[in-house]
């Protein structure tokens, strides 16, 4: 069973149709999933994250860092 987990959940994350903690029986398919979950996230979010995805056993974790701390909008998806 391979999993995608998004670590870090962003206030865009959680007003998408995204899901986290999706499961798959093919890691190819799980992959594949992760990449375009990382995709939409990265091209059609608000910009203030960039996201990454990792593969960490039999999980691909999608994760951010914030290079705009500078300017977080204070709802606290920045730290």
């Amino acid at each position: 069973m391979y999993k995608i987990i998004v670590s870090n959940q962003c206030a865009c994350f959680k007003k998408s149709d995204l899901q986290n903690n999706l499961k798959f029986q093919s890691k190819d398919e799980a992959l594949l999933k992760a990449i375009e979950m990382k995709n939409t996230m990265n091209n059609n979010f608000c910009n203030k994250h960039e996201f990454d995805l990792q593969e960490m056993y039999k999980n691909f974790v999608i994760s951010f860092h914030s290079d705009a701390r500078d300017n977080c909008c204070g709802n606290g998806c920045c730290s």
